[in-house]
């Protein structure tokens, strides 16, 4: 859908002559997004003036109907906003119940968790390396991404039954242990797509089209990142050398320094927010593979605490945040004693990441707006929530 308003311009250097604006109206279905998503853009000619990001399509009000479930129900819902995300979202929301219960996880627990959601994190970046290069006309990627994801899905499935809903958190640890012969499965799943990394990596960033189509496009400068609270693997192609699994620690991630490398990029376009995906992937998988070889040496023993039959969480607020997929991802919990929160803030990546995109798309092309937009890794379910 089109609309057209006029205003007067130059119409180019020495015509003279008076030019015409277009509206267009990108969305809100578009192939090139993630969800339901409008792009109100002003142009002249094929030079975007302006862009409106228009938000709210998918909005469900998941943070009033946190109100009136109570601590066990609201994990449910918490991990549906980013559905390729869906085991960090709701580990998300377990981690600030425990803190608001003073909770101490049992080990086990806590390194199983921080392997299901590095596997999360895999999944959540395969799908991305696979759409991108699909939004820019390379239909072959994706088939290469989603063979990896399959792998993945297997193990992640058969450990909590679930392939994009996971609900295998609970306050206090997990749902159940991890099967019989999962773990070596599991490192088997690990070792075939850390294999497969290089012939995607091969495929993509060694193409000539895909670099004239995303390098010195989208530059995003460290001032914008800053400003706009963009965070994750944008912020860090950008420069900002900025990860809470390292620099707070949470989780096992304390013990495992020595394999968690934080890939930085300075160039800010779109070829090195795509670069540092790609590398944060093979970062998960090292880390996975860790936290498989700790499972190992640690004798058994339970992954939950035993709950109370009503669980209500003392009068008070705290704030936690984690490092999911797309960036940094808040929890502001507030309890008035009851069994329900009282106010359950989500604070989330892509709200931050979009924001930012009328800064950087203004002066660019048409053609050039899907790579930009298709770079920002953004699913709107976590816009909108």
């Amino acid at each position: 859908m089109t609309e057209v308003t006029a205003s007067v311009g130059s119409g180019g250097p020495g015509t003279g002559f008076a030019t015409t604006d277009m509206v267009l109206n990108i969305g809100p279905q578009h192939p090139a997004t993630h969800g339901v998503l409008r792009l109100r853009l002003t142009l002249d000619g094929e030079r975007v003036k302006a862009c409106e990001p228009i938000i709210g399509y998918m909005h469900r009000g998941v943070e009033k109907l946190f109100e009136v479930r109570d601590y066990r129900q609201i994990i449910v819902l918490a991990n549906r906003h980013d559905w390729l995300s869906a085991f960090s979202s709701e580990l998300g929301v377990a981690l600030a119940v425990e803190d608001m219960l003073g909770m101490e996880v049992p080990e086990r627990a806590t390194w199983i968790r921080t392997l299901l959601a590095e596997l999360n994190r895999v999944l959540n970046h395969l799908m991305f390396l696979g759409s991108y290069p699909l939004e820019l006309g390379a239909i072959t990627p994706i088939f290469y991404a989603f063979r990896e994801r399959e792998t993945i899905q297997e193990v992640m499935e058969e450990v909590s039954g679930g392939r994009m809903h996971y609900m295998f958190n609970r306050v206090g640890g997990l749902k159940e242990d991890i099967p019989a012969g999962w773990t070596g499965r599991a490192s088997a799943a690990i070792a075939t797509v850390r294999s497969r990394l290089d012939e995607l990596e091969q495929l993509i960033l060694g193409n000539e089209i895909f670099r004239a189509r995303t390098v010195g496009i989208g530059v995003l400068s460290p001032e914008l990142v800053q400003a706009y609270g963009v965070s994750g693997p944008i912020a860090r192609a950008s420069g900002l050398d900025l990860d809470l699994r390292r620099d707070e620690p949470y989780l096992a991630y304390g013990e495992l320094q020595d394999v968690l490398r934080v890939p930085v990029r300075t160039e800010g376009d779109c070829h090195a927010r795509f670069a540092v995906l790609l590398e944060q992937t093979k970062v998960s998988l090292d880390l996975a593979g860790a936290c498989l070889a700790r499972l190992a040496e640690l004798a058994p023993g339970p992954v939950n605490v035993r709950l109370p039959k009503i669980l209500k969480a003392p009068e008070g607020s705290t704030y936690v945040w984690t490092e999911n997929p797309l960036g940094l991802n808040g929890y502001y919990l507030v309890s008035r004693g009851e069994k329900t929160p009282w106010r359950l803030k989500l604070r989330t990546a892509s709200f931050n990441n979009v924001a930012v995109l009328p800064e950087i798309v203004a002066g660019t092309v048409v053609a050039d707006l899907v790579a930009i937009l298709g770079s920002m890794f953004f699913v709107v379910g976590d816009i909108d929530k």
